[in-house]
Protein backbone atom coordinates (compact mmCIF):
# COMPACT_ATOMS: atom_id res chain seq x y z
CA UNK A 1 0.00 0.00 0.00
CA UNK A 2 1.50 3.15 -1.44
CA UNK A 3 1.72 6.61 0.95
CA UNK A 4 0.60 9.47 -0.47
CA UNK A 5 3.27 11.89 1.16
CA UNK A 6 1.96 15.29 0.75
CA UNK A 7 4.68 18.25 1.20
CA UNK A 8 2.84 21.76 2.62
CA UNK A 9 4.45 24.43 0.89
CA UNK A 10 3.79 28.04 3.07
CA UNK A 11 2.60 30.43 0.89
CA UNK A 12 4.50 34.04 1.96
CA UNK A 13 2.67 37.16 1.29
CA UNK A 14 4.85 40.28 0.34
CA UNK A 15 8.02 40.71 -0.24
CA UNK A 16 10.83 38.78 1.18
CA UNK A 17 13.54 41.29 2.97
CA UNK A 18 16.94 41.10 1.56
CA UNK A 19 20.06 42.22 3.89
CA UNK A 20 22.03 44.44 2.13
CA UNK A 21 25.64 45.04 2.83
CA UNK A 22 25.90 47.70 5.19
CA UNK A 23 27.70 50.92 3.93
CA UNK A 24 30.03 53.22 5.36
CA UNK A 25 31.10 50.22 7.93
CA UNK A 26 34.70 51.13 7.40
CA UNK A 27 33.58 54.55 8.52
CA UNK A 28 31.69 53.70 11.66
CA UNK A 29 34.83 51.66 12.50
CA UNK A 30 37.24 54.79 12.17
CA UNK A 31 34.89 56.83 13.89
CA UNK A 32 34.49 54.71 16.46
CA UNK A 33 38.33 53.72 16.84
CA UNK A 34 38.76 58.02 16.72
CA UNK A 35 36.59 58.42 19.54
CA UNK A 36 38.05 55.21 21.63
CA UNK A 37 41.66 55.13 21.30
CA UNK A 38 42.31 57.64 18.50
CA UNK A 39 42.32 60.77 20.45
CA UNK A 40 44.83 59.12 23.17
CA UNK A 41 47.21 59.22 20.57
CA UNK A 42 46.65 62.85 19.30
CA UNK A 43 46.94 63.88 23.18
CA UNK A 44 50.34 62.26 23.29
CA UNK A 45 51.58 63.69 20.43
CA UNK A 46 50.27 67.61 22.04
CA UNK A 47 52.52 66.42 25.09
CA UNK A 48 55.46 65.43 23.08
CA UNK A 49 55.43 68.58 21.20
CA UNK A 50 55.23 70.37 24.00
CA UNK A 51 57.95 68.37 26.09
CA UNK A 52 60.15 68.42 23.24
CA UNK A 53 59.64 72.01 21.03
CA UNK A 54 61.88 73.63 24.65
CA UNK A 55 64.97 71.19 24.17
CA UNK A 56 65.07 71.62 20.98
CA UNK A 57 64.84 75.26 20.95
CA UNK A 58 67.94 75.38 23.71
CA UNK A 59 69.61 73.34 21.60
CA UNK A 60 69.29 74.99 18.58
CA UNK A 61 70.48 77.92 20.34
CA UNK A 62 73.44 76.76 21.89
CA UNK A 63 74.50 75.95 18.88
CA UNK A 64 73.97 78.96 16.94
CA UNK A 65 77.11 81.31 16.52
CA UNK A 66 75.41 84.72 16.95
CA UNK A 67 74.33 84.45 20.78
CA UNK A 68 70.73 85.54 20.55
CA UNK A 69 67.05 84.11 20.55
CA UNK A 70 65.90 85.63 18.34
CA UNK A 71 68.63 84.02 15.73
CA UNK A 72 67.11 80.51 16.65
CA UNK A 73 64.13 80.75 15.19
CA UNK A 74 64.81 79.02 12.57
CA UNK A 75 65.80 75.70 14.45
CA UNK A 76 68.90 74.85 13.49
CA UNK A 77 69.37 77.06 10.52
CA UNK A 78 73.52 77.58 11.72
CA UNK A 79 75.26 74.80 13.40
CA UNK A 80 78.48 75.77 14.80
CA UNK A 81 80.85 74.73 18.48
CA UNK A 82 81.44 78.07 19.07
CA UNK A 83 79.46 78.58 21.97
CA UNK A 84 80.47 75.40 23.45
CA UNK A 85 83.71 76.02 23.25
CA UNK A 86 83.91 79.68 24.98
CA UNK A 87 83.01 77.89 27.86
CA UNK A 88 86.47 76.60 28.28
CA UNK A 89 87.44 80.56 28.51
CA UNK A 90 85.05 81.17 31.79
CA UNK A 91 84.50 80.33 35.46
CA UNK A 92 82.24 77.19 34.16
CA UNK A 93 83.74 74.36 35.10
CA UNK A 94 84.25 75.95 38.25
CA UNK A 95 80.71 76.22 38.96
CA UNK A 96 79.81 72.70 37.55
CA UNK A 97 82.16 71.21 40.38
CA UNK A 98 80.89 73.52 42.55
CA UNK A 99 77.53 72.74 41.98
CA UNK A 100 77.86 68.74 41.90
CA UNK A 101 79.57 69.11 45.35
CA UNK A 102 77.15 71.00 46.78
CA UNK A 103 74.45 68.35 45.20
CA UNK A 104 76.22 65.44 46.50
CA UNK A 105 76.43 66.42 49.79
CA UNK A 106 72.28 67.48 50.19
CA UNK A 107 71.59 64.47 48.41
CA UNK A 108 73.57 62.10 50.59
CA UNK A 109 73.04 64.32 53.72
CA UNK A 110 69.58 64.17 53.13
CA UNK A 111 69.13 60.45 52.73
CA UNK A 112 70.93 59.93 56.10
CA UNK A 113 69.10 62.76 58.01
CA UNK A 114 65.50 61.92 56.46
CA UNK A 115 65.66 57.88 57.30
CA UNK A 116 66.77 58.34 60.36
CA UNK A 117 64.51 60.39 61.77
CA UNK A 118 62.01 58.69 59.80
CA UNK A 119 62.88 55.66 61.72
CA UNK A 120 62.82 56.88 65.05
CA UNK A 121 59.39 58.31 64.36
CA UNK A 122 57.75 55.19 63.00
CA UNK A 123 59.21 52.68 65.60
CA UNK A 124 59.67 54.38 69.08
CA UNK A 125 57.17 56.13 70.88
CA UNK A 126 58.51 58.72 72.83
CA UNK A 127 57.03 62.38 74.71
CA UNK A 128 56.25 64.97 72.41
CA UNK A 129 56.29 62.59 68.90
CA UNK A 130 53.11 63.54 67.28
CA UNK A 131 53.77 67.57 68.48
CA UNK A 132 57.12 66.92 66.44
CA UNK A 133 55.60 65.49 63.31
CA UNK A 134 52.99 68.10 63.51
CA UNK A 135 55.70 70.87 63.45
CA UNK A 136 57.56 69.17 60.58
CA UNK A 137 54.10 69.27 58.49
CA UNK A 138 53.84 73.16 59.25
CA UNK A 139 57.06 74.03 58.12
CA UNK A 140 57.50 72.49 55.14
CA UNK A 141 54.21 74.65 54.20
CA UNK A 142 56.29 77.05 53.66
CA UNK A 143 58.64 77.43 50.97
CA UNK A 144 62.26 77.82 52.39
CA UNK A 145 63.09 80.95 49.94
CA UNK A 146 60.78 83.03 51.86
CA UNK A 147 62.75 83.08 54.51
CA UNK A 148 66.26 84.04 52.82
CA UNK A 149 66.32 87.22 54.43
CA UNK A 150 66.59 85.42 58.21
CA UNK A 151 69.44 82.97 56.57
CA UNK A 152 71.22 85.88 55.83
CA UNK A 153 70.67 87.56 58.87
CA UNK A 154 71.54 84.41 60.56
CA UNK A 155 74.63 83.80 58.69
CA UNK A 156 75.83 86.88 58.51
CA UNK A 157 75.86 87.03 62.69
CA UNK A 158 77.25 83.31 62.80
CA UNK A 159 80.10 84.01 60.60
CA UNK A 160 81.73 86.54 63.03
CA UNK A 161 81.44 83.81 65.10
CA UNK A 162 82.69 80.48 63.04
CA UNK A 163 83.34 82.10 59.43
CA UNK A 164 82.95 78.78 57.86
CA UNK A 165 79.69 78.86 58.81
CA UNK A 166 78.93 82.19 57.52
CA UNK A 167 78.36 83.79 54.45
CA UNK A 168 79.83 82.99 51.17
CA UNK A 169 80.62 79.19 52.54
CA UNK A 170 79.99 75.79 50.42
CA UNK A 171 79.56 74.39 53.67
CA UNK A 172 77.01 76.81 55.23
CA UNK A 173 74.97 76.58 51.84
CA UNK A 174 75.08 72.75 52.44
CA UNK A 175 73.72 72.96 56.39
CA UNK A 176 70.51 75.51 54.53
CA UNK A 177 69.51 72.97 52.21
CA UNK A 178 69.68 70.33 54.46
CA UNK A 179 67.28 72.02 56.64
CA UNK A 180 65.15 73.15 53.85
CA UNK A 181 64.57 69.04 52.67
CA UNK A 182 64.40 67.76 56.16
CA UNK A 183 60.85 68.01 56.80
CA UNK A 184 59.42 66.86 53.38
CA UNK A 185 62.00 64.10 53.13
CA UNK A 186 61.06 62.87 56.84
CA UNK A 187 57.81 62.16 56.31
CA UNK A 188 57.66 60.79 53.07
CA UNK A 189 59.89 58.03 54.58
CA UNK A 190 57.77 57.85 57.45
CA UNK A 191 54.99 56.89 55.66
CA UNK A 192 57.31 54.11 53.84
CA UNK A 193 58.65 53.14 57.10
CA UNK A 194 55.43 52.17 58.24
CA UNK A 195 54.77 49.74 55.50
CA UNK A 196 57.65 47.91 56.61
CA UNK A 197 56.58 45.10 59.13
CA UNK A 198 57.81 45.69 62.85
CA UNK A 199 57.98 41.73 63.06
CA UNK A 200 61.12 42.45 61.30
CA UNK A 201 62.58 44.44 64.03
CA UNK A 202 61.09 42.28 66.86
CA UNK A 203 62.90 38.99 65.53
CA UNK A 204 65.29 40.74 65.34
CA UNK A 205 65.69 41.94 69.00
CA UNK A 206 65.22 38.22 69.76
CA UNK A 207 68.56 37.36 68.55
CA UNK A 208 70.21 40.23 70.10
CA UNK A 209 70.22 42.70 67.58
CA UNK A 210 70.58 46.36 68.53
CA UNK A 211 68.45 49.24 67.03
CA UNK A 212 71.77 50.01 64.94
CA UNK A 213 72.04 46.92 63.56
CA UNK A 214 67.87 46.32 63.02
CA UNK A 215 68.56 50.13 61.00
CA UNK A 216 71.78 49.73 58.75
CA UNK A 217 71.49 45.92 58.23
CA UNK A 218 67.90 44.97 57.96
CA UNK A 219 65.27 47.96 57.58
CA UNK A 220 68.21 50.43 55.23
CA UNK A 221 68.09 47.90 52.21
CA UNK A 222 64.51 47.56 52.35
CA UNK A 223 63.70 51.01 52.04
CA UNK A 224 66.52 51.39 49.08
CA UNK A 225 63.84 52.10 46.14
CA UNK A 226 62.14 55.57 48.67
CA UNK A 227 65.50 56.59 49.10
CA UNK A 228 66.50 56.46 45.53
CA UNK A 229 63.63 58.63 44.85
CA UNK A 230 64.68 60.99 48.10
CA UNK A 231 68.22 61.64 46.92
CA UNK A 232 67.24 62.25 43.50
CA UNK A 233 64.31 64.83 44.55
CA UNK A 234 66.68 66.31 46.90
CA UNK A 235 69.86 66.48 44.25
CA UNK A 236 67.53 68.45 41.67
CA UNK A 237 66.06 70.73 44.20
CA UNK A 238 69.10 71.97 44.53
CA UNK A 239 70.71 72.18 41.63
CA UNK A 240 68.20 74.26 39.93
CA UNK A 241 68.04 76.89 43.09
CA UNK A 242 68.91 80.24 42.59
CA UNK A 243 67.47 82.17 45.13
CA UNK A 244 68.81 81.00 48.70
CA UNK A 245 72.80 80.39 46.54
CA UNK A 246 72.67 84.26 45.72
CA UNK A 247 72.44 85.21 48.85
CA UNK A 248 74.30 82.88 50.63
CA UNK A 249 77.67 82.52 48.18
CA UNK A 250 79.08 85.93 46.85
CA UNK A 251 82.69 85.42 45.61
CA UNK A 252 82.53 84.07 41.56
CA UNK A 253 84.80 80.95 43.15
CA UNK A 254 82.01 79.84 45.01
CA UNK A 255 79.26 80.29 42.74
CA UNK A 256 76.94 77.23 42.22
CA UNK A 257 76.03 76.69 38.02
CA UNK A 258 72.53 78.85 38.27
CA UNK A 259 74.22 81.64 40.15
CA UNK A 260 76.81 81.90 37.67
CA UNK A 261 74.96 81.63 34.74
CA UNK A 262 72.74 84.31 35.83
CA UNK A 263 75.52 86.77 35.42
CA UNK A 264 75.61 85.74 31.24
CA UNK A 265 72.33 87.04 30.61
CA UNK A 266 71.11 89.62 33.75
CA UNK A 267 72.24 92.01 31.42
CA UNK A 268 69.47 92.44 28.62
CA UNK A 269 71.69 95.10 26.71
CA UNK A 270 74.74 92.23 26.52
CA UNK A 271 73.23 88.72 27.14
CA UNK A 272 75.08 86.52 25.80
CA UNK A 273 72.21 83.69 25.01
CA UNK A 274 74.12 81.37 23.39
CA UNK A 275 76.90 80.69 26.09
CA UNK A 276 73.94 80.38 28.17
CA UNK A 277 72.08 77.90 26.74
CA UNK A 278 75.22 76.02 25.55
CA UNK A 279 75.87 75.70 29.48
CA UNK A 280 72.23 75.05 29.76
CA UNK A 281 72.64 71.85 27.61
CA UNK A 282 75.85 70.83 29.56
CA UNK A 283 74.20 71.03 32.90
CA UNK A 284 71.40 69.18 32.13
CA UNK A 285 73.30 65.63 31.54
CA UNK A 286 74.13 64.75 35.38
CA UNK A 287 70.38 65.02 36.02
CA UNK A 288 69.83 62.88 32.77
CA UNK A 289 72.53 59.91 33.93
CA UNK A 290 71.30 60.58 37.47
CA UNK A 291 67.50 59.90 36.48
CA UNK A 292 68.59 56.92 33.97
CA UNK A 293 70.75 55.16 36.34
CA UNK A 294 68.41 55.43 39.58
CA UNK A 295 65.19 54.59 36.82
CA UNK A 296 64.78 51.06 38.17
CA UNK A 297 64.69 52.39 42.16
CA UNK A 298 62.14 55.06 41.48
CA UNK A 299 59.93 53.10 39.57
CA UNK A 300 59.99 50.51 42.63
CA UNK A 301 59.54 53.42 45.05
CA UNK A 302 56.65 54.96 43.30
CA UNK A 303 54.69 52.19 43.18
CA UNK A 304 55.80 50.47 46.15
CA UNK A 305 53.31 49.93 48.96
CA UNK A 306 50.59 49.89 46.40
CA UNK A 307 49.47 46.58 46.30
CA UNK A 308 49.63 44.58 49.73
CA UNK A 309 49.65 40.91 49.68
Amino acid sequence: MAKNDSTVIPVLTGKVPVTAPARGGKGLRRRRWILDVGWKYLLALVIIFYAVFPLAYVLSASLNPRGTLSAATALFSEISGVNYAALSDTMYWTWVLNTLIICTAVAVGSVLMGASAAYAFSRFRFTGRRASLGTLLIIQMFPQALAFIAIFLMLLSLGAVIPSLGLDSKLSLICVYFGGVLGANTFLLYGFFNTVPIEIDESAKIDGASHAVIFWRLIFPLVTPILAVVALLSFISTFGDFVIAKVVLVSEDNWTLAVGMYQWVSDQLAANWGLFTAGAVIGAIPITVLVLSLQRYIVGGLTAGAVKG
